[in-house]
Order: structure tokens, then sequence, then C-alpha cells
């Protein structure tokens, strides 16, 4: 489960981005261009489409094969679908190469490595469903003002609390926060000394969510302008030091766990921060545990989240990009990813499923509506490093100077920019 944690952290893209360094440009748009879909697209019917996915494990694998045989047989265009056993080396390979797979996962951190240097195909627009994804997406994938790539899912993050716990400690569903005090004071009244009332990983990825409660960022919505160390971010981040400091949250790894489900299935704190994927978790590893999710606590601007997602990436280099295109529309309409949901978890992308995955997943509704206010992580090239260095200063937020860590990381983001 970990695995699939991983997949939406900014750390993905780590790899990326040294590697990025290694990739050709898309031969058929010379280096720095971009392959814009505004034109005819490649259409050779004698190509068929490899397809190159990182999976969560058997049951992603299993559902995506499916989905793109049935397309296949459909459309009279052979396809396969191949698993990389590290997709962000095997991206970058395969554009070093000059051989990349037709369509692909790519992460919101590599996207603009790699169209940057015209690797990829921007073909947003063309989608036939491009007004149904939800805009906070669109901008995960928007790159110089072109939306590259059609977001494939997403999850938010929501806050998860173990109903048996929270019975035993006196706590009803009345109880339930919806404002920092009120976080602050369940988790005491949680804190005992077997459990800590809450834990999350000590990573941007969650702490971040404070940050955009408080009105903070690390960076605008369209990634244009560096937000790190202002006022209100500072303030997300001090909040969390506080909680730390008055021994009502705990990072996981203080705990004896290796992230915030696997503290929260162990029951080692009674609430736990985490995004949709824990649901696998705690099905397969801790069926025992009774829980609930809620959105979480607003802060002093509001409600706040992150999302992370990955969208469906086409080469530039493709010699069908037309059935590319045709492939990735099947791939996320609404059936489509209602299936996908089912089938190993994630939440669509579109807004004409909300209503059906609420019905089907009505102790899940949180986590969707979480996405009218989430925030996305940075996209601009260089940007999961620098998170990668905040992370590190996070390990030691509790004794730390919020202040000090927001300014290195607004200096490290701007020099991105330049």
């Amino acid at each position: 489960m970990q695995r699939r944690n991983s997949r939406w952290l900014i750390g993905t893209g780590l790899a990326v981005a040294g590697a990025l360094t290694l990739s050709a440009c898309g031969s058929g748009s010379g280096f720095g261009d971009t392959a814009d879909a505004g034109g005819e697209l490649t259409s050779d019917s004698s190509q068929g489409l490899n397809v190159l996915i990182g999976s969560s494990g058997d049951a992603e694998t299993a559902s995506v094969n499916a989905a793109v045989a049935a397309w296949s047989e459909k459309s009279g265009t052979d396809a396969k679908v191949s698993v990389a056993s590290d997709l962000n080396q095997q991206l970058a390979q395969g554009f070093a190469a000059q051989k990349p797979a037709d369509v692909f996962y790519l992460s919101t951190d590599a996207l603009a490595g790699y169209a940057s240097n015209g690797s990829l195909l921007a073909y947003g627009d063309q989608l036939a469903n491009k007004d149904d994804f939800y805009p906070s997406l669109v901008n995960s994938f928007t790159y110089e003002d072109k939306f590259y790539c059609a977001p494939k899912d997403f999850s938010t993050l929501g806050l998860v609390i173990n109903t048996d716990l929270w019975a035993q400690a006196g706590l009803t569903d009345a109880d339930i926060p919806t404002t920092w005090d009120e976080l602050a004071a369940v988790s005491k009244t949680l804190t005992t000394d077997t459990q800590v009332g809450l834990s999350l990983g000590g990573e941007y990825a969650r702490l971040g969510a404070f940050m955009a409660q408080a009105g903070g960022s690390l960076m605008n919505e369209d990634s244009t302008e560096v937000t790190a160390n202002s006022a209100e971010s500072v303030a997300g981040l001090e909040y969390a030091q506080t909680l730390l400091n008055d021994g009502v949250m705990s990072y996981a790894s203080e705990i004896g766990a290796g992230w915030g489900g696997e503290a929260f299935g162990k029951q080692l704190s009674a609430m736990t921060i985490e995004g949709n994927w824990i649901t696998g978790a705690m099905k397969s590893d801790f069926p025992a545990v009774n829980y609930t999710v809620a959105e979480l606590p607003a802060g002093p601007e509001g409600k706040g989240t992150l999302q992370f997602t990955n969208c469906w990436g086409i080469a530039a280099d493709s010699p069908n990009q037309a059935a590319a295109l045709e492939l990735v529309e099947q791939l996320t309409s609404k059936d489509a990813q209602l299936t996908f949901s089912e089938e190993f978890g994630p939440m669509p992308s579109i807004e004409s499923a909300a209503d059906e995955w609420k019905t089907a997943n009505p102790t899940l509704v949180a986590f969707l509506d979480g996405a009218d206010y989430a925030q996305g992580v940075p996209n601009v090239k260089g940007a999961a490093d620098v998170v990668s260095d905040l992370n590190a200063q996070l390990e030691s937020l509790k004794t730390g100077d919020a202040q000090a860590i927001l300014d290195s990381v607004q200096k490290n983001l701007e020099a991105l920019l330049k």
C-alpha cells in the first residue's frame, strides 16, 4: 500500500528530475518546440499502440488491460499494455531512444520537463470531454497555457477517524471537527498512553493541507508566482507545529509506522490525514478496524486539502496520435472511470461521474467533496527537488522555524522561474 501512497506524492517525480536530462525531444517537433494537437494528428493505421502504466497492483493492471482490450477490439487498432517496474526511468529511456510508448501515465511534476523539450503532444483541447474535467485537474496539466493531457483520476486528503476509539472517548458525530480549534480539542481527547490523537506523514504532501486551510500555498494556481513564505503559509505550518509540540499529533515515523495509514491501522493513532488510497490498506491489512472519513477541518481562510493526480500522456513521436486520442477519450469516459473506481479505487476526474460515484461510495464522499477546493502540487520543472528538500526540513518542524523553512523554499522555487 505504500507503493500506491507514493504514487500520489511529489516524490514520484524525484527520479524524473535527473532522468529528464536524458530525454530526447520529439523528432517530429524539434527541441524546445511544443507538439500541439491543434493541427492534423498523425494517423498510421498500420501502427498499433503501446500503453505504459505504473500499477498499484494486480487489480489496477487487470482493469486497465481489460479496458484497453475492449477498446482495441471495438476500434480495430492493436493496443498492448506494459506495466513498468520503474515508470519514470522507462519513460525517460523511451524518449531518449526516440521510441517512447504512445500512451502513458504521467505525473504532474514530470509534465514541465517533457513538455518543454517537445516530447509530449498537447492534445487536451482536442478532447471531446475536455470541459468535463475538474478545473483544478486541468490546471495541474496545463503548461505555458496549453492543456497537455487528460487527468486519468485523482485523490484528495481527508480526516480518517477510528469510530471505536472515538466512541470510547465519549465523542459523537457532533464532535467531528470542522475547525482548527475543534481538531486540536478532539486530538487532545483522543490522546492516551497507547495512542496519539492524530498522525500523518511528516511531508509537504500532508502538512501542506494546513497551509491551504490558512490560505497559503507553495505557488499560485497556475504556478507562475511563488507564495511559499507568505504569512498564510507560515501560519499553516505553525499550527501543525503547535499540535506536534502539544503531543496530540505525531508523525507516523515517530510512533513506529511507515505512513499514516499504517499508524492508523495499528491503532497507534485514533485519526490520520490520508488520501482515499487508504481504503485499500484498511481492507487488506486492517479489516477489523472500523472507521469513517470526514472533510479536513477548515482553517482561518476556510476549507483546504491537497490533490494528487496523473494524466494520460501521448508522445509527440507517436505515429498514430489519432488512435491514441480516441483511446484516451474512452479511458476517461464516465463508464470507464466508474469501472476503474470500483475495481481499484481512484476517484473519477470528470464532474459528470460525481453523483454516481458518491452513490456507490457513500462512506467516502468527503474525499470527492474536497475536489471543490483542493490545491494541486506545483508543476514547474524542478519543483520535485525543491519539495524533496522541504520534506527533509519538515522532519524537524517540531523544533524548527516555520518561517525559515518556507523562506528557503521561496528562494528555491523562485530560482526555477528565472
